[in-house]
């Protein structure tokens, strides 16, 4: 049974976010692990097996199967916790929680919908929507290094694959304003780790 692997496997699509952050996870923290591509549509028969919602990305552990990103993560930072990617205090960690459902929520959720568009007029205004709802959060990138934060965290590998994306979706932040939300993202894709998560189709997202 595909659920008996002796090497963790992650089912992950080479170009969705949710994936993605996933795989930055696993590259932070220098986890062997087996990545097997999923191109949408074309479900191996093991996923289909292991996962009663069809999707990607499923992480299996020896018997564990989980398929939520954010299950995902937070098992990955517990089972390996060197280096740490959430903080140890319950109303920080409560803090950093709430910031990942609300990238979610807002950021995700638009880049799902952009996805799925196949009007161009509402396509571009979704484009627009995302842009306006990443540039509301310029000030937050002020305060540290990192969101929120001296160090990387589960929020950082959540955010950075929707930066990373946004000329794939034609979003250009304009340079003055978004200047803190600029100098974050070029910390960010500038660690070895985010350079690793990088699957050949994502790279490609950033070559003019």
């Amino acid at each position: 049974m595909s659920s008996r692997r002796s090497i963790m496997t992650l089912f992950s699509s080479p170009t969705d976010a949710w994936s993605h952050r996933t795989r930055i996870v696993l590259a932070e923290k220098g986890i062997a692990i087996d990545i097997v591509n999923v191109e949408p549509g074309r479900f191996p028969e093991d996923l289909l097996d292991l996962n009663p919602y069809h999707s990607v990305p499923t992480l299996v552990d020896r018997d564990l199967v989980l398929y939520d990103s954010r299950v995902i993560m937070e098992y990955l930072d517990e089972r390996f916790p060197h280096p740490p990617l959430m903080p140890v205090d319950p109303v920080t960690r409560a803090h950093f929680r709430l910031a990942l459902y609300r990238i979610e929520r807002d950021w995700y959720g638009l880049v799902d919908q952009i996805e799925r568009e196949q009007d161009k007029k509402q396509a571009a205004k979704l484009k627009k929507i995302l842009r306006d709802t990443v540039l509301q959060s310029v000030d937050l990138f002020k305060l540290k290094p990192y969101f929120l934060s001296d160090e990387f965290s589960l929020v950082d590998a959540t955010i950075a694959p929707i930066l990373w994306r946004l000329p794939r979706y034609e979003v250009d932040l304009p340079r003055d304003q978004a200047q803190p939300i600029l100098r974050y993202a070029s910390l960010v894709f500038s660690r070895p780790a985010f350079r690793e998560s990088l699957s050949e189709a994502e790279q490609e997202m950033r070559l003019a």
